[in-house]
């Protein structure tokens, strides 16, 4: 009786899922048990939908780990991109490389939207004939397949891939003031139709990194190079560099460490404050994941999920990060997550309260889950395949999948309901229930 209670005042259209003091409110008006506050407590805190759907409101799970100062210049590389820009001739995008050392940067102009299996061969042409290979790469955007990656550039350079570079999904936060930075030049430069922006990347780029940085206190030319570099028509003569140049770039780029190590302690002690040691979460442990930086079927994000899962761990993948069990659908999808993205699956003991995963139906004598509806067919190479959603689990990338149309069987209501919502799409031609 009291479940029941909680679904309707709780879980129904009606009610839509309110907080657990608005829960006791509503049901205080018809309502009254012993310990109703503790029972209305759990069973809102245990929440499916709350879980999957609210935002979170503790801090963030994990202090700030500071990615490792690099041993010298060019050794460890930031990449990102900066997207949906008005075209300039055939571009629409910029590749940001920046050297994490120096902060020198390198801004690139590909001719379209590029993916993992392009950027090898503008990393070689713009990165590698000039700089050769770095210690590690960081990346703070999901855009990006580790894996394609590296077996692309290593394949084309023909170099074995156990190659000791490391690419690390992490940020050590400058991709937005960089960011800032180069959009507020172009601002000023650009002609009124926003259609030549390529053009002034080249001068873009010099003015940045022959200007000081805030946190090396000096250009990123002359911590490359000992030297800053004119840019007058006039030439004032410099001294050059007094005594052995090796020694006095080595001389430079202690300092720029030591710099450095300053800002860091400085950014941590403040980043810190927005977060919290994490919990503990032990294999076998179930948690949710949140949304960002994976691609959906659903048209938007912002309509979406906050929360997927939940999903089981399977072990701890360092001290920031757990490996989860991912469902098959998901194999393009690199299964360690950093433990911010992470929230507990808080535990019930209230019967029958939520069901995580609907039981599988048998078909003959094998398991099988039953198709709640078509989304989407689409032909491939020949061959129909239907975008299909499972009875009872919700709209989420691991509850749909693409499968061929003839391992389906479908209803004849599902086949006439899509073809009523979609009437340009080709029917599912696929055996009928």
């Amino acid at each position: 009786m009291q479940l029941k209670i909680l679904q309707k005042h709780h879980k129904s259209p009606l009610a839509g899922l309110p907080d657990q003091m608005k829960t006791l409110k509503h049901i205080q008006r018809d309502f009254s048990w012993v310990c109703m506050n503790l029972f209305i407590k759990e069973y809102v805190s245990s929440c499916q939908k709350c879980s999957r759907n609210k935002k979170i409101n503790h801090k963030r799970f994990g202090l700030i780990k500071p990615l490792q100062i690099p041993s010298g210049p060019l050794n460890s590389l930031s990449i990102y991109f900066i997207t949906q820009l008005p075209l300039s001739k055939n571009f629409n995008s910029i590749l940001v490389v920046v050297d994490r050392l120096s902060k020198i940067e390198i801004f690139i102009a590909p001719y379209r939207a590029i993916t993992s299996l392009d950027l090898p061969p503008i990393f070689i042409n713009h990165l590698f004939s000039k700089h050769g290979f770095p210690a590690s790469i960081v990346s703070d955007r999901g855009s990006l397949s580790v894996s394609s990656f590296w077996t692309q550039l290593c394949q084309q350079l023909k170099i074995s891939r156990d190659h000791p570079t490391a690419f690390n999904p992490e940020t050590d936060g400058q991709s937005d003031r960089v960011n800032q930075i180069l959009e507020q030049y172009l601002q000023m430069y650009v002609s009124y139709h926003q259609d030549d922006w390529d053009t002034w990347l080249p001068l873009a780029q010099f003015s940045y990194n022959n200007a000081q940085h805030s946190s090396t206190k000096q250009s990123p030319f002359f911590t490359i190079y000992g030297i800053n570099p004119c840019f007058d028509s006039i030439i004032i003569s410099q001294d050059p560099p007094s005594g052995n140049l090796s020694t006095k770039l080595k001389s430079v780029q202690q300092v720029v460490k030591e710099e450095l190590e300053s800002e860091i302690r400085r950014f941590k002690k403040y980043a810190d404050r927005n977060g919290t040691i994490p919990p503990d979460f032990q294999p076998g442990y179930k948690v949710w994941l949140a949304f960002k930086n994976i691609r959906t079927t659903r048209p938007t994000k912002k309509l979406s999920d906050i929360c997927l899962g939940p999903f089981e761990v399977f072990k701890k993948a360092g001290s920031h990060a757990y490996q989860l069990k991912l469902p098959l659908q998901w194999k393009s999808v690199h299964p360690v997550f950093h433990v911010s993205l992470l929230e507990p699956v808080k535990k019930s003991s209230i019967p029958n309260q939520d069901q995580f995963s609907p039981p599988p139906i048998l078909v003959e004598e094998q398991q099988a889950w039953e198709v709640a509806q078509v989304l989407d067919p689409k032909l491939k190479i020949c061959k129909l395949r239907c975008l299909v959603e499972w009875k009872g689990f919700s709209k989420e990338p691991e509850r749909t999948a693409w499968v061929p149309a003839s391992n389906l069987t479908i209803s004849p209501d599902l086949v006439s309901n899509f073809h009523s919502l979609y009437p340009d799409n080709p029917v599912p031609n696929i055996a009928r229930g």
